[in-house]
């Protein structure tokens, strides 16, 4: 909530916290999250911005309402194959939620503002997880990290990895050029950057993402596995429990 208000700035006539939230997500669009300011979305509602403190009262609680907001277009994957396959379909769902939304992931990461959509996800997301056989204080924990992981991933697939990339050339091309730096290296002072040298520029963001994806999958399965042998009785075999 934006917390108390006082009669010094009334309400715009017509001024709802959702037109000021799809407002906000239009400057958002045009000029990322450095461009949106109070001053700038109370002008794409053709108001003064002092009318926008009745629902916020500052960037930050704007941003709150963008957390929740940007969520609204995301759709939980359907209750079908085991827990593996939904958790994987949801991090890859929110992935691609966050890269078509411009500083989309600047906005949500770290952000723990409760929203009618946030609500929603969460609530879906624990539901699966428990039922699945997670321990109820596992499955908190697994919400976190997976939403890190990729709001995280995306942050930083979102920034240029170099001043060349920053100026203009492309991410196949900047790759291209490291590999064959890394490969001119002393290969007696750095031998192992050499003959990795295309094993790390190489794969693609996709790639990548589905590689750590797949490593915190096999660890909370372990951790899943775990979880039943220390609840199993003696010679009394656990079934699989899908999602």
């Amino acid at each position: 909530m934006a917390g108390e208000r006082t009669d010094e700035h009334p309400p715009q006539p017509g001024l709802t916290r959702d037109a000021l939230t799809q407002a906000a997500l239009c400057v958002l669009e045009r000029e990322g999250i450095n461009g949106l300011s109070m001053r700038k979305v109370a002008t794409e509602l053709g108001v003064k911005a002092a009318s926008l403190y009745w629902h916020v009262r500052n960037k930050e609680e704007l941003l709150d309402l963008l957390t929740d907001a940007l969520m609204a277009d995301a759709e939980p994957p359907l209750r079908q194959g085991d827990w593996r396959e939904q958790l994987r379909e949801y991090c890859l769902r929110h992935r691609r939620l966050l890269l078509s939304r411009r500083d989309a992931a600047k906005v949500v990461a770290g952000r723990f503002a409760l929203g009618p959509h946030l609500l929603s996800l969460m609530e879906d997301q624990l539901d699966r997880l428990r039922d699945a056989g997670f321990a109820d204080a596992d499955a908190a924990l697994c919400t976190y990290l997976l939403g890190a992981y990729v709001q995280g991933f995306v942050l930083q697939e979102q920034v240029p990895i170099s001043a060349s990339e920053a100026m203009g050339t492309s991410r196949a091309e900047v790759a291209t050029a490291v590999s064959a730096q890394l490969r001119s290296l002393p290969e007696e002072t750095f031998p192992n950057l050499v003959a990795l040298a295309d094993d790390l520029t190489t794969p693609n963001m996709d790639e990548r993402f589905a590689f750590g994806l797949e490593r915190l999958i096999d660890g909370l399965a372990a951790l899943l596995d775990q979880g039943r042998a220390g609840r199993a009785v003696p010679g009394v075999t656990v079934p699989e429990v899908p999602l």
